[in-house]
């Protein structure tokens, strides 16, 4: 793999659901997630990254070095466990070097330095790891991993309205029902969606932690691509239609960056063009970016 990014970078998502609901609660009966005092929808980081690592699988495949660590039916422990495997560590018998002690504390679980050599392995072999971070520390542990890139909730532009729709199946799911309709065979149920909502993410990618894990130009142009099209390939009846609006890149000229992301994200303003009727549609907003306020040092990407 190449050498890690040098670059600092700040990014803004934009992003839309028409009738679907993009991110529902399980504690609030899957209702779409929704700041109770303004109203306005949300979207968590944990949803953005969840398609960001199926894309990655989608489009990678089995190819070595992106395979994903928290991906559906996975058991965490054992990949973990097959880190130590890969370098020829026995987590049974005592460390080979003794400056990681002369006995094993607790069988079956790395200490020392091993940890750190298991970490390392975890970062080169998965994706995900390397880009958002991880907790390793349960199983055979392999620490924990602080990932260079890091997502906020989504916020939606205007206050959202949440419908809610009667649905029929026509048919059941069990004889019993069947003969206490007399075989009418219907099955009512409910679907909450949003009629329309604009989102914005922000995200941060940081140099400093890209060289502790080895996120690279590689990883960072598939992450780009991950945002730009991961609604592409997660369509869904409840999600409605999904789409990424606009992904705005602020890439900085060192690690350390030339201004705070707060001062690049306020020079993006996004209005309603009327303000008389409910958006139901992108175009019913007016995105610009005030470039003559862009601090020295620091290009926008627009994707």
């Amino acid at each position: 793999m190449s050498n890690p990014i040098q670059n600092r970078y700040d990014f803004l998502l934009v992003f839309d659901v028409q009738d679907g609901n993009p991110n529902g609660d399980p504690d609030a009966g899957n209702l779409p997630r929704i700041d109770a005092e303004t109203g306005r929808g949300l979207v968590t980081d944990v949803c953005l990254k969840r398609k960001v690592r199926n894309y990655v699988q989608q489009t990678q495949g089995e190819k070595q070095g992106y395979d994903i660590f928290v991906k559906e039916k996975a058991i965490l422990n054992d990949s973990i466990s097959g880190a130590y495997d890969k370098l020829g560590i026995n987590l049974a018998k005592a460390p080979e070097d003794e400056k990681d002690g002369k006995k094993r504390i607790k069988e079956g679980q790395g200490q020392g330095s091993e940890v750190d050599k298991a970490r390392a392995q975890m970062c080169q072999d998965y994706y995900d790891i390397r880009t958002f971070g991880a907790v390793m520390s349960t199983g055979a542990n392999a620490g924990q991993v602080r990932g260079p890139v890091q997502l906020t909730f989504a916020r939606s532009v205007d206050p959202v309205v949440t419908l809610e729709h009667s649905i029929t199946r026509m048919a059941v799911a069990t004889a019993a029902e069947a003969e206490k309709q007399g075989g009418d065979n219907r099955t009512m149920g409910r679907k909450n969606t949003i009629p329309y909502g604009l989102y914005v993410a922000r995200g941060f990618v940081s140099a400093h932690l890209a060289a502790q894990t080895g996120f690279n130009a590689d990883d960072l142009d598939l992450l780009w691509k991950a945002l730009n099209n991961m609604f592409e390939h997660d369509r869904s009846a409840a999600r409605g239609l999904m789409t990424t609006r606009k992904l705005i890149v602020f890439k900085h000229d060192n690690a350390l960056g030339q201004a705070s992301a707060q001062s690049l994200f306020d020079l993006v303003a996004i209005t309603r063009k009327e303000s008389s009727k409910p958006p139901r549609a992108f175009d019913d907003y007016q995105l610009e970016i005030d470039r003559a306020k862009l601090p020295n040092g620091v290009k926008i990407i627009e994707q």
